[in-house]
C-alpha cells in the first residue's frame, strides 16, 4: 500500500517482466488507446498522477518506475549502453502487458529514453512527446550544435558531476529544506519558484525511494587530467547520459517517423543552454573553480542541440511542434497543468 494512497481513480501494481519486476500505476481499460508516461532522472510514476486523472477516459494510461527507482527493482545500470537498459525495460513492459503502439510521453531522463526506444522499435511508437527531454547528445561535456565533446574522455559529464551532498541527503532520506535536500533541489530547479506543489512531500518521498549506488544514481567515475578532473565511469544513470556513451542524433533519420511534440518551460535550470547543473556554466559563474575559459569549455546548448536534431527530422520527412510554456520551470507538466493538457490533447487528437 502506498502512503498517501494514490489519488482516487489510479490503481498499482507489479508486473514481472523477463527482465526485471516494475511497479506501475494506471489509469482506464487496456482496450483503449494507451499513454505511456515514463519519468525524470530522480523522481518517479507519481509525479504523474494529476495528469493520468486529467486525460480522457477513452485512454488507457500507464506509468512505470524505472529500474532502481520508486518501487520498481534494484538493478544495475550498464552505461556503456547508454539509455538502452532502460529502452530495452520499456520494451519488455510493453511486450508482457501486450500494448501496442503507444503514445510515448517522456520528460526529462524520460525523454532520452522514449528516444531510444523510436530509435530501437519505430514502428511500435505512435506519437512521442517530449517534455523538458535532456539533449541527444547526452547531458554535460560537449559543446556546438553537433554535441562535439570538450574533450577526448567527455571530462565534465557522469557520474562525477553530482553534487556529493545531495546524494548524501538522498542516502539519509532527508525530508528537510536544507540548502541540498531533495526538497530544496526541487522547488529550487525541478520548478520555477515561487511554485510549490500541493503534493510536495509525495514527490520528496519518491525522491527518495532512488537508490543510490556506482551502479545506479548516480553512477561511478574516473579521475581525469582534464577540467573539471572527473570524467565518465561505466555504471549508472549519469553515466548512461553522458555523450561518451548517448548520442541520439540518428533519431534524424529513422523510419517510420511517428509525430513529436516537444514541450518545455521558458525558465528551465535544468535542460537549457545555460543549465545550472552543466559544469561549463557553473565554472563561467565563477562556481567551479579553474575553469578553462568559453572558448574550449562553453556552457552546453542543451536546447539548441535538440532543435538541431528535430530540425534535421524534420528535414527527412517527420513532423515536429515546439511548445515553450512561459513562467515555467522543468516540469511543465505539474507547473503548468492546464497548459499542458490542452498542447498535449491537441497534439494526440491529430495523430
Amino acid at each position: 500500500m502506498l502512503n498517501p494512497p494514490l489519488l482516487a481513480g489510479l490503481t498499482a501494481r507489479v508486473v514481472q517482466t523477463p527482465r526485471l519486476a516494475m511497479h506501475v500505476i494506471e489509469r482506464g481499460d487496456p482496450k483503449n488507446q494507451p499513454i505511456v508516461l515514463v519519468h525524470g532522472n530522480v523522481s518517479a510514476a507519481r509525479f504523474w498522477e494529476e495528469l493520468m486523472l486529467a486525460l480522457p477516459n477513452d485512454y488507457y494510461v500507464i506509468a512505470p518506475d524505472l529500474r532502481s527507482y520508486g518501487r520498481s527493482e534494484r538493478l544495475p545500470l550498464d552505461a556503456t549502453r547508454g539509455v538502452r537498459d532502460f529502452s530495452d525495460d520499456l520494451d519488455s513492459l510493453l511486450q508482457t502487458l501486450a500494448i501496442n503502439q503507444p503514445h510515448l510521453v517522456g520528460w526529462s531522463l524520460g525523454g532520452n529514453i522514449i528516444v531510444q526506444y523510436a530509435l530501437d522499435h519505430t514502428a511500435n511508437v505512435r506519437s512521442l512527446t517530449l517534455v523538458a527531454p535532456g539533449s541527444p547528445y547526452g547531458y554535460g561535456g560537449t559543446q556546438g550544435l553537433d554535441g562535439q565533446p570538450n574533450s577526448p574522455d567527455y571530462a565534465g559529464s557522469g557520474g562525477g558531476t553530482a553534487n556529493a551532498a545531495f546524494i548524501e541527503a538522498l542516502k539519509n532520506q532527508d525530508r528537510g529544506d536544507g540548502p541540498v535536500s531533495p526538497r530544496t533541489i526541487m522547488n529550487t530547479f525541478y520548478f520555477k519558484p515561487p511554485f510549490r506543489s500541493s503534493r510536495e512531500d509525495v514527490f520528496v518521498d519518491e525522491m527518495l525511494q532512488m537508490y543510490c549506488s556506482p551502479q545506479n544514481y548516480p553512477g561511478d567515475l574516473v579521475a581525469s587530467a582534464n577540467w573539471p578532473l572527473v570524467a565518465p565511469g561505466t555504471g549508472g544513470v549519469n553515466n548512461a547520459l553522458s555523450p561518451k556513451y548517448l548520442n541520439q542524433s540518428d533519431f534524424a533519420s529513422i523510419q517510420p517517423q511517428p509525430p513529436v511534440l516537444w514541450i518545455r518551460g521558458d525558465a528551465d535550470q535544468i535542460v537549457s543552454d545555460a543549465s545550472m547543473f552543466d559544469l561549463c556554466m557553473l565554472g563561467q559563474l565563477g562556481l567551479v573553480p579553474g575553469w578553462p575559459g568559453a572558448e574550449t569549455h562553453p556552457a552546453q546548448p542543451m536546447v539548441g542541440q535538440m532543435r538541431a536534431v528535430l530540425e534535421n527530422y524534420a528535414a527527412h520527412g517527420g513532423e515536429y511542434q515546439e511548445t515553450v510554456l512561459a513562467n515555467c520551470g522543468h516540469s511543465p507538466h505539474i507547473e503548468q497543468p492546464s497548459l499542458f493538457n490542452t498542447a498535449l490533447l491537441d497534439f494526440l487528437t491529430q495523430v
